[in-house]
C-alpha cells in the first residue's frame, strides 16, 4: 500500500501558534480608572448625575419626587364566598394614565390577588407569588392555601421592606378550610380578615361596606354591595374610575359576574340627576 502523508491544516499550527504566545506573553498591566470612567464604563448610554455619592443623591431624589397612586379595591367574606371588586383607572399623580388596568391577578383557579400601589410592583410581585403557588402544588401534591399563600408573598416583600416598593394588596381565595381573604403590604404587614378596601377611595367605599354589609347577604345582594361601594368611591375620589370589576369565589373557584363602566352605573343609580346625594345637599 501506498503510504498517505498526513498534514496538519495550516489555520490550526496558526491558532495554536497564538494561544501559545498568548500564554507565554507577559501580561498587560491594568490602567487605573477613574470614578467617573468607571461610571461610563458600566452604563455607556446614560450620563450620571455629576455627584460623589450616587446613592444618596437617588434617595435624596426619590424623597423629593413622590409618585402619587390612586385606586379602589375591596374584598368580604360572606356566607355565600369572597366578593372581590376594584375599579380601573391608573393615575400619575394628578393625571389619568389609563382607565383599563386590570387590578384583579388571577393566581390560580382558586386564588385571587387585587393591586393598589405602584402598578408594576404589583403585577410583577403577585406574578412571582403565582410561580410559588404552582412550585408547592407540584412539590406537595394539592394546592395551596390562601394562608400560606399570603405568607410567602408577605415574606418576600417584607425581604425587599424599605427599598421603595409601594404595594397594598388583598389575597383572597378558597381552600380546605374555606373562604379567607388577608391584607399584605410592602411593608411585610399581613393581616386576616372580613371585609376589607385598600386604595386611595377605600374611606368611601368602607361608608358603603357598613352600612349594606351582613354576614346572610345573597350572592346577587353581595355582589351588588361590591359594585355600588367601588362606584361611590368613582364618584367621590378623582384619581379612581374606569370600569367596576366584580369576582365572586366559591368553593368551585372563582368567577368573574360584573363588569360595568363607572359612568354607566351613575345614570343607573341616579337617572335622575336632582336624586343624587350632592344634588340634595346643595338645595338644602
Amino acid at each position: 500500500f501506498a503510504s498517505k502523508e498526513i498534514t496538519k491544516p495550516t489555520n490550526v499550527v496558526d491558532d495554536m501558534d497564538d494561544r501559545t504566545h498568548a500564554r507565554l506573553a507577559p501580561p498587560r498591566a491594568k490602567r487605573k480608572t477613574s470614578q467617573e470612567e468607571a461610571r461610563k464604563e458600566r452604563d455607556p448610554k446614560f450620563a450620571l448625575p455629576a455627584v460623589e455619592d450616587l446613592d444618596a443623591f437617588q434617595r435624596q431624589a426619590v424623597e423629593l419626587v413622590k409618585p402619587s397612586h390612586g385606586t379602589t379595591t375591596l374584598g368580604f367574606i360572606f356566607q355565600g364566598g369572597v366578593i372581590v371588586a376594584v375599579d380601573s383607572r391608573a393615575s400619575q399623580g394628578s393625571y389619568v394614565s389609563s382607565q383599563t388596568v386590570k387590578k384583579v391577578i388571577e393566581i390560580n383557579p382558586y386564588l385571587l390577588g387585587t393591586m393598589a400601589g405602584g402598578a408594576a410592583d404589583c403585577q410583577f410581585w403577585q406574578r412571582n407569588l403565582g410561580v410559588q403557588c404552582k412550585a408547592y402544588e407540584l412539590e406537595h401534591k394539592r394546592r395551596i392555601s390562601v394562608r400560606a399563600a399570603s405568607k410567602l408573598l408577605a415574606n418576600t416583600l417584607y425581604g425587599y421592606k424599605g427599598m421603595g416598593l409601594s404595594m397594598g394588596t388583598m389575597i383572597a381565595g378558597w381552600d380546605t378550610s374555606g373562604p379567607g381573604l388577608y391584607y399584605v403590604d410592602s411593608e411585610g404587614q399581613r393581616t386576616k380578615g372580613k371585609v376589607f378596601s385598600v386604595g386611595s377611595g377605600s374611606l368611601y367605599a368602607y361608608g358603603v361596606l357598613d352600612e349594606g354589609y351582613r354576614w346572610d347577604l345573597t350572592p346577587e345582594d353581595a355582589v351588588e354591595l361590591g359594585r355600588r361601594a367601588i362606584y361611590h368611591a368613582t364618584f367621590r375620589d378623582a384619581v379612581s374610575g374606569g370600569t367596576v370589576s366584580v369576582y365572586h369565589i366559591t368553593e368551585q373557584g372563582w368567577t368573574k359576574v360584573r363588569g360595568d363602566d363607572s359612568a354607566d352605573l351613575h345614570d343607573l343609580y341616579y337617572p335622575n340627576g336632582t336624586q343624587h346625594p350632592t344634588t340634595v345637599l346643595q338645595e338644602a
